[in-house]
């Protein structure tokens, strides 16, 4: 049996390349507990998170901060510092498509969500994701290094929500700390984490 060799090298993803992203996204959140929260059926799951991940990382294809490692076997969308996300397709879309729990619970994790955000120039990753049949073989962090390498040269701090805990320790390795917790009702955790920027020899 021919075993397939991933190749660790990070390139951006161009618009071009947007489709082919999203689904590597969609894959890699498919388990993810924040995300099967907020929709557990999973014909609204398929539908709504490709809308999701345009409008809270979408941006970053258009300003060339979109990673991707090779065969698209993992994706990374970073805003650079001034780059937001689209707050109010995100905003239309969870009052289209959350039901219940969800809907009830949502609006309280974004206003948390707000609140930890950093107000000073950084770099934000609002998704990083896998493929699952990759998983396991270090493109996470090929990413995150290729990413941070950026911040640390340009003096900014990178900020993330990690929305599943056993990405936690990734992040750490990396020199992000944890901020708090976020929470509303019956929700499962996001853990807001900050890295400062870090000087290379």
């Amino acid at each position: 049996m021919t075993k397939t060799v991933i190749a660790k090298t990070v390139e951006t993803a161009t618009p071009d390349d947007e489709a082919a992203a999203i689904a590597t996204l969609t894959l890699a959140f498919a388990a993810d507990p924040m995300t099967r929260w907020s929709w557990p059926d999973p014909r609204t799951y398929l539908d709504a998170f490709p809308k999701l991940a345009r409008a809270f990382g979408g941006a970053a294809f258009l300003k060339g901060t979109a990673h991707r490692v090779d065969v698209g076997a993992g994706v990374a969308l970073w805003l650079p510092p001034g780059v937001e996300p689209d707050g109010e397709a995100m905003g239309a879309l969870m009052q289209s498509t959350l039901k219940g729990p969800a809907l009830m619970d949502g609006a309280g994790i974004m206003q948390q969500m707000m609140a930890f955000h950093p107000h000073e120039p950084h770099w934000y990753l609002p998704l990083i994701g896998i493929d699952p049949q990759h998983q396991g073989k270090g493109l996470g962090g090929t990413l995150l290094d290729h990413a941070l390498a950026i911040s640390d040269r340009d003096g900014v701090p990178a900020y993330l929500e990690s929305s599943n805990p056993r990405n936690i320790g990734l992040y750490e390795r990396h020199g992000f700390e944890r901020l708090g917790r976020i929470q509303n009702g019956s929700s499962p955790t996001l853990v807001p984490m900050l890295r400062k920027p870090q000087r290379r020899t």
